[in-house]
């Protein structure tokens, strides 16, 4: 069949050219132009035969110059077309929907058949729950029994939340205990030289005593000027004494006072470490509700500032305290002082007393000088060794008081490590609060999933419409996906068609538009939706029309002839022949100009009907080139012979 169509173009392609181009010897071939040279003679008519045509009155000025054209043309006025576009379409659902089940089990319910008219939230098919209600049971249980343990989490936190603040507590006392541990360290180190420098002293005095036996024994006569030298210190010791005993009260003044500045300072450490549980409990409530957002920043800051203020407050308590230690300390030392220095006068009073008499008893007898002297010499040895006593036991002060060091340092660190278990008791109480919070929320989730289960056991219509098939039936297992049953909604109905690309822009929402439906029924309805996009292979824009369909007696899927109502507008009718396209490949037509030359004007495709096409973007009268177009160009002087007159 293609072939028989390139014969046929090239046949008529080949007669044209002869036509057009070929005419005078087509004409001398066929024996015409003799019959006109034969008559040419006669011009008494002023009529001339055309050597073309063969017509007469023909007026002899048609005589065509070199390069002219003959080409047949047609006179064409606009007209004004209908106003409709013209579409083929058919009718469709308003909605349609498979309904399909969510979840498994055995249909328990009566089968709905199809054709039955169906509400909306009917139910279309029940399934049997079996085991949902035995799950939702045993989800509530257990979300009981999560509920249950988040009290026990949060006391539990609680608890170890309180730990923190006493190990603390622990860590700055034994932090406290150390300088004082480290100051006793250094007041027993600073003895032993005090004792190594009485032992010296003591060991001085054994060849004092020594040589004063020999002066004893040399020297009676000096003994009794020492004698009445003795008498005359007594008074002075006795003075001494006096003095020494009115320092005891003063001393003695001294501790009650720094006795009683220890209440104080323990008043003040418990203030202090008040103030801090305090402090801590704002800070906690603080840090809660900023993570809540129901307090600012700027609260919890103040919070932390007033927490490390307290504990500062605590710092500056238990120095107070040491200093009050300290004060006691100090004042039992002046007073342990001044009662030594009671002993000391008494016995520098004895002392000038037993020169006295010691005197006197080696002026009376020198042998008891001797024995005296000798005595003295006893005495020196056992100051020696009470001061390598005082030695050793200096020593020994030494060692206790790095030991107390070591042991202030060692409980400083088991109080770190109460801590810092203090803290993993705190962080092991919010690990089971949220574990017992994970739990519930995953019994709610749980819950939510059995009641959703329970939900889906029904299937009920989406919406009112007709049952297109049958429900499924009674004692069918159902499965997730698969099918219950078939709704269609056909009041209000659609009907639906594709505008050519040329024509979309006639169609408007809302517009009015009719249909005639393949059983000869003519409806009425609105268009309702124009696409935005248009179909990839066919370059056409869908459009829905809707209508009413109360006794749904329009059925789905009906072939409808559609018009829908749009503006009107000027256009030609002409030959489908007659259309070409320039260089640019844009389509259009050639006309013929006032200057009887060739000229290509474009157009607009509006509608193709049997008797040719309607097309846009001419003038309102233009003579259109019908045969030869094909053969000129813009500009190429044409001789037209109108089909009018040809005819």
């Amino acid at each position: 069949m293609r072939l028989i169509s390139l014969i046929t173009a090239l046949v008529v392609a080949a007669a044209l050219y002869g036509i057009v181009f070929e005419r005078d010897r087509l004409l001398e071939f066929s024996g015409v132009k003799a019959e006109v040279d034969a008559n040419a003679g006669d011009t008494d008519s002023g009529q001339l035969i055309d050597p073309d045509t063969g017509d007469l009155d023909v007026d002899a000025s048609s005589v065509l110059p070199a390069g002219t054209v003959r080409v047949i043309a047609q006179h064409s006025i606009a007209q004004e077309i209908d106003s409709a576009v013209f579409l083929r379409g058919e009718t469709e659902a308003m909605r349609q929907v498979e309904v399909r089940s969510e979840t498994s089990g055995k249909i328990v319910s009566a089968p709905l058949r199809k054709g039955v008219m169906v509400e909306e939230g009917q139910l279309m098919c029940d399934i049997d729950p079996g085991t949902s209600d035995i799950s939702l049971r045993e989800t509530l249980a257990r979300l009981a029994e999560a509920k249950a343990r988040l009290p026990e989490a949060a006391a539990r936190l609680a608890e170890a939340q309180a730990q923190v603040p006493a190990s603390q507590a622990r860590i700055a006392e034994a932090k406290a205990a150390v300088p004082a541990a480290e100051a006793s360290l250094l007041e027993a180190r600073a003895g032993i030289p005090a004792a190594e420098a009485r032992l010296a002293e003591a060991m001085a005095r054994v060849p004092e005593a020594e040589a004063r036996l020999v002066e004893a024994q040399s020297r009676i006569p000096e003994t009794e000027a020492r004698l009445a030298e003795a008498q005359a210190r007594v008074p002075e010791a006795e003075a001494r004494e006096l003095e020494a005993e009115a320092a005891v009260p003063a001393a003695k003044a001294s501790l009650a006072e720094a006795l009683t500045r220890v209440p104080e300072a323990e008043a003040r450490l418990a203030e202090a470490e008040s103030r801090v549980k305090e402090a801590e409990i704002n800070l906690n409530a603080a840090q809660k509700l900023e993570k809540g957002g129901f307090a600012a920043k700027t609260r919890l800051a103040s919070s932390e500032a007033a927490f490390e203020a307290a504990k500062a407050g605590v710092q500056s308590a238990l120095a107070g305290l040491k200093a009050a230690d300290s004060g006691i300390e100090s004042a039992r030392s002046r007073l342990s002082g001044a009662m030594a220095g009671v002993q000391t006068a008494k016995s520098q009073v004895e002392s000038a007393r037993a020169g006295v008499q010691a005197a006197t008893s080696q002026i009376i007898n020198a042998k008891a000088g001797i024995q005296s002297a000798q005595s003295q010499i006893q005495n020196a040895k056992a100051g020696i060794q009470t001061a390598t006593s005082q030695i050793e036991g200096s020593r020994a002060a030494v060692e206790s008081a790095i030991s107390a060091v070591e042991g202030a340092k060692a409980a400083v660190i088991l109080a770190e490590s109460q801590l810092e278990g203090a803290l993993a008791g705190v962080q092991s109480a919010r690990t089971g609060e949220e574990t017992a919070r994970t739990l519930i929320q995953a019994a709610q989730a749980g819950i939510a999933g059995a009641e959703m289960d329970i939900t889906r056991l029904g299937i009920h219509a989406p919406f009112a419409g007709l049952l297109e098939t049958d429900t499924a039936e009674l004692g069918a297992l159902m499965q997730p996906g698969a099918a219950c049953a078939t709704v269609i909604q056909l009041d209000p109905i659609k009907i639906i068609g594709f505008v050519p690309e040329t024509q979309v822009t006639r169609v408007n929402l809302g517009a009015p538009a009719g249909a005639r439906l393949v059983d000869g029924r003519e409806v009425v309805g609105t268009v309702s939706f124009v696409s935005r996009s248009a179909d990839q292979l066919t370059r056409t824009f869908r459009v829905e029309i809707t209508l009413p369909n109360p006794d749904m007696s329009i059925r789905d899927g009906q072939t409808a002839d559609i018009a829908i109502e749009a503006e009107g507008d000027l256009a030609h009718l002409i030959p489908q022949s007659s259309l070409t396209l320039d260089n640019d490949g844009k389509m259009g037509i050639r006309t013929v100009s006032a200057e009887t030359t060739a000229k290509f004007l474009p157009v607009r495709l509006l509608r193709d009907t049997i008797d040719g096409v309607w097309v846009a973007g001419l003038p309102d009268t233009v003579d259109i080139i019908t045969v030869g177009q094909e053969y000129v160009t813009d500009g190429v002087p044409v001789a037209p012979s109108f089909e009018d007159v040809i005819q």
